[in-house]
C-alpha cells in the first residue's frame, strides 16, 4: 500500500479535506486495518479507550442514514463509514475522545492516499434512529460516521457550503492573555 510521504507535518495536516464524493471502489482492507490500529491507538482520557468502531459497507445502511437529515445525504454513495460509538459513561470527555480519533482517522486516511469525510447524525432524534438502523444500543453515545474513499473531489458540492481558507495567526493567537499581540 502506497503511503503519501510529507515534507513537514503541517503538510500532512493542511492537506486534510472534507469529502463528500468518492469513487465507489472497496477501500482496501490493509488499509481498513492500519485505519482501525490508528484509532485504536488514539489516546484518550484517562486512557479509558470508550470506544467502539462499525464498519459499514452496507449501502442500504448507509442510504438510511444518509436520510436522517440533507446535509448528509452524500453518505448513500461512501464506499466505507466507520461509525463511532462512546461507551455513554462520560459524556462530556467521550466527546473530546470522539474529536480526538475522528481527526486521527482523517489525517491517516490522507497518509494512506485516501479522504474522509465527517458526518454527525443530527439531533437527538436523529440521532436515536441513527443507533437504530447501525443496531447501537440507546445508552451508548454515538452520533457520528468517519466515510473513507478514494474521493471524486474534495470540492464541496452543496448549495451550502463554508467559505474556504483559514484566518491569520495575528487573528486568532495571543502572547500571556487573552488579546495581547504575539
Amino acid at each position: 500500500m502506497p503511503y503519501r510521504t510529507f515534507s513537514r507535518p503541517t503538510e500532512a495536516v493542511r492537506t486534510v479535506r472534507q469529502a463528500r464524493l468518492y469513487h465507489q471502489e472497496q477501500v482496501p482492507a490493509e488499509a481498513v486495518e492500519e485505519l482501525l490500529e490508528i484509532a485504536r491507538w488514539t489516546g484518550s482520557a484517562r486512557n479509558t479507550q470508550p470506544w467502539h468502531f462499525i464498519i459499514v459497507t452496507d449501502r442500504e445502511k448507509l442510504r438510511k442514514v444518509s436520510q436522517l437529515r440533507p446535509p448528509i445525504n452524500w453518505l448513500a454513495d461512501v464506499p466505507l463509514a466507520i461509525a463511532l460509538v462512546m461507551d455513554g459513561a462520560n459524556p462530556m470527555s467521550e466527546a473530546y475522545d470522539e474529536g480526538r480519533v475522528t481527526e486521527r482517522l482523517l489525517i491517516a486516511a490522507n497518509m494512506l492516499g485516501l479522504g474522509g469525510g465527517v458526518a454527525f447524525f443530527g439531533d437527538e432524534s436523529q440521532v436515536a434512529e441513527g443507533k437504530r438502523i447501525l443496531g447501537i444500543p440507546p445508552d451508548r453515545l454515538a452520533r457520528s460516521l468517519v466515510a473513507i474513499g478514494r474521493p471524486t473531489t474534495t470540492t464541496d458540492h452543496r448549495p451550502t457550503r463554508a467559505t474556504p481558507g483559514r484566518k491569520s495567526l495575528a487573528e486568532i493567537v495571543s502572547q500571556e492573555r487573552y488579546g495581547a499581540r504575539a
